[in-house]
């Protein structure tokens, strides 16, 4: 169950082949054929084709080959509408795993990569899914569709190379004594993935961080930005800090990947102690693109620089890209950047 719309007030819908929108306990609220409207919601509910249905949530499917189009997106299974209590509407797209995959997989990892690379890719993001599924079973949807989760496009999204790449592992995922755990990834680790314990409530062999030697060619390896102190302190004043100038960065401390942890950050109002998560999150995790950087002030401008691009747990993507050149399997990918996991197949 991936949310791909949230907050909206209306939407453009299609459906192909006969169509049935069904409420929360199964009962059938209207039937009919070739749907294209606009979907409004209102305080109460829903208007769809003309028609009012008075009710905070819908099903609809569709016998036509596999398509609902949202906006101009194309999207297989089908499609729950949800009121919230501010009376926006959100979109849950309810779909086959599999299919989840496809929709996903071209955002992930470029379609013109090896396939080895793609299938490792695959099989990170099918875990990923299932984990979340065993998650969020209380909730209205499994994942976004955003960075937060995993990139989902539908069907729009997909190419041949990645839809094999899907096909060609089915049912496959990873397992640490015997269990589903949350495989994160990131774009270029910059020398050694993270320990997950370090940035969440999680501790584990396959999360604890390796070395990595085969991102030094990625395009991401190394990085630099120039911000004002000026632009940093108008960023913390958002966030709610209290700051009147900001005279210099103090780096308090490092882990054993090389990262930040702490950052002490010299103001007259008092100095202010932050986690180097919280401030790449607070400043932009596109702008600080790892924690692994260092940093000098000139003048009155912060200069970052970097190795590395996103939270670095768990596979390394362009690591795993020029291993896949190197002639590795997408087994030994997985089973290099998450030690001791185990590749199994899902029974279906």
């Amino acid at each position: 169950r991936v949310s791909v719309i949230e907050n909206a007030e209306s939407l453009n819908l299609k459906a192909s082949g006969s169509y049935e929108i069904t409420d929360s306990s199964g009962s059938v609220l209207s039937k009919g054929k070739s749907l294209k409207t606009t979907v409004v919601s209102y305080k109460d509910g829903f208007l769809i084709a003309g028609k009012n249905f008075k009710t905070n949530k819908v099903l609809i499917k569709t016998d036509g080959p596999d398509i609902f189009i949202i906006n101009g997106r194309k999207f297989r299974g089908s499609l729950q509408f949800i009121i919230d209590k501010n009376a926006k509407l959100s979109v849950v797209n309810h779909i086959d795993l599999e299919d989840y995959v496809q929709g996903i997989l071209y955002h992930e990892a470029s379609h013109y990569w090896p396939m080895v690379a793609l299938k490792a890719q695959a099989i990170v993001s099918r875990t990923y899914a299932v984990y979340q599924m065993q998650e969020n079973k209380s909730k209205d949807y499994d994942l976004t569709s955003d960075i937060y989760s995993q990139v989902y496009g539908g069907k729009t999204s997909e190419r041949y190379r990645t839809n094999k790449a899907v096909k060609d592992t089915r049912g496959i995922v990873l397992t640490y004594k015997d269990k589903i755990f949350p495989t994160f990834f990131h774009a270029t680790c910059g020398g050694h993935t993270q320990d997950a314990s370090k940035l969440w409530n999680i501790n584990m062999p396959p999360l604890k961080g390796v070395t990595c030697d085969f991102c030094k060619e990625s395009p991401h390896f190394s990085w630099h930005y120039v911000l004002s102190l000026n632009e940093i302190k108008e960023k913390l004043i958002k966030a709610g800090y209290k700051i009147d100038e900001l005279r210099t960065i103090e780096i308090l401390g490092k882990d054993s990947s090389n990262r930040n942890t702490d950052l002490k950050l010299v103001s007259p109002l008092g100095d202010i102690k932050i986690s180097a998560k919280d401030f790449r999150n607070l400043i932009g995790p596109n702008i600080i693109r790892s924690t692994n950087f260092k940093v000098n002030i000139i003048s009155k401008d912060a200069i970052f620089e970097g190795f590395g691009w996103g939270h670095g747990v768990g596979l390394c993507q362009w690591g795993a890209y020029f291993m896949a050149k190197q002639g590795y399997t997408a087994e030994q990918i997985l089973r290099y950047y998450y030690p001791e996991s185990d590749v199994k197949t899902l029974g279906f």
